[in-house]
């Protein structure tokens, strides 16, 4: 099978995801900026959330520009990492209307660590269809940044119950890491 149609519904899915993020920032009632001040812990969650979708739409663009065709395992391995992104408005409305609250940054927290974990399963699948000479094996080489977000992840949950802050800072480094461009995956297409 082609990989049009499985990119065409995970950007849909992404586009849906992205939308009803937006959608909880309300309209303050009110002509003040002082208005504003309640939706600024629900802004920055949405602003984080959108970041790590970002980062995600990103990567698994690039991922899947490795791949020649799809298996029913990686369509599956997908839709697994799909159910977790679609989880995202739900966590990012809870913890932004509860003003970064243990519970909340920790539920975050956990959806942001199951996400990863569905993503490497993506990778794997994929590197599985391809064989010995996978190109997505090659181009990821040791992936210090994809063994090493969701161990700051499962941190972050901890930090949670003790420092609400202090996990919502272990959040953003990762999504800052992940930023940084990376060009391993078109390295390793330009070379074939």
């Amino acid at each position: 099978m082609g990989k049009g149609r499985l990119e065409a519904f995970s950007d849909g899915v992404l586009a849906i995801i992205i939308t009803i993020m937006v959608l909880e920032l309300k309209v303050p009632h009110g002509e003040q900026i002082e208005a504003l001040a309640p939706l600024v812990p629900v802004f920055f969650s949405y602003v984080l959330s959108f970041v790590y979708v970002g980062i995600y739409w990103n990567n698994h663009h690039h991922m899947l520009h490795t791949a020649h065709s799809v298996t029913g395992p990686i369509l599956w391995a997908n839709l697994h990492l799909l159910f977790w992104l679609s989880l995202f408005p739900f966590v990012t409305g809870w913890m932004g209307e509860n003003h970064f609250a243990a519970m909340p940054s920790a539920v975050y927290g956990v959806v942001l660590f199951m996400a990863a974990v569905a993503y490497w399963i993506l990778e794997q699948t994929i590197i599985a269809a391809q064989g010995s000479a996978s190109l997505l094996r090659e181009a990821l080489g040791s992936d210090w940044k994809g063994k090493a977000s969701p161990v700051a992840y499962a941190i972050g949950v901890l930090l949670a119950f003790w420092s609400p802050s202090l996990a919502q800072a272990m959040y953003v480094l990762v999504a800052l890491i992940w930023l940084i461009p990376d060009r391993r995956i078109e390295k390793a297409l330009a070379g074939n």
